[in-house]
């Protein structure tokens, strides 16, 4: 018999998230987890073929094992790029503060 482990998949747009709970084998990874857990073909903006994936708010690779209990986070595209934002700040003569306040 097949061990098995639980995991959950999460993926979260501005306005709408989902959770989805999943029973899988042992060693599976974390791109199976995210194809056996349906989320793509209920949100057409996850792109399978460039997925940046995070195990508990850290980066991995798709072919990352699961264990027991992990949460495979499917990471979107960001709207603007961090640097190019501060550099505009910096032009603008905006200063940054600490904690985004």
């Amino acid at each position: 018999m097949t061990e098995r482990i639980a995991v959950e998949v999460a993926y979260a747009l501005p306005a709408r998230q989902k959770i989805v709970r999943l029973t899988l084998a042992s060693g599976s990874t974390a791109l199976q987890a995210v194809q056996a857990s349906g989320l793509a073909a209920e949100f057409a903006d996850i792109d399978m073929a460039n997925l940046k994936l995070g195990i508990f708010s850290k980066a991995v690779k798709p072919d990352a094992l699961l264990r027991e209990g992990d949460r495979v986070e499917i990471y979107r595209p960001l709207q603007a790029d961090p640097k190019a934002v501060r550099r505009q700040r910096a032009e603008a003569g905006l200063a940054m503060k600490k904690g985004g306040d």
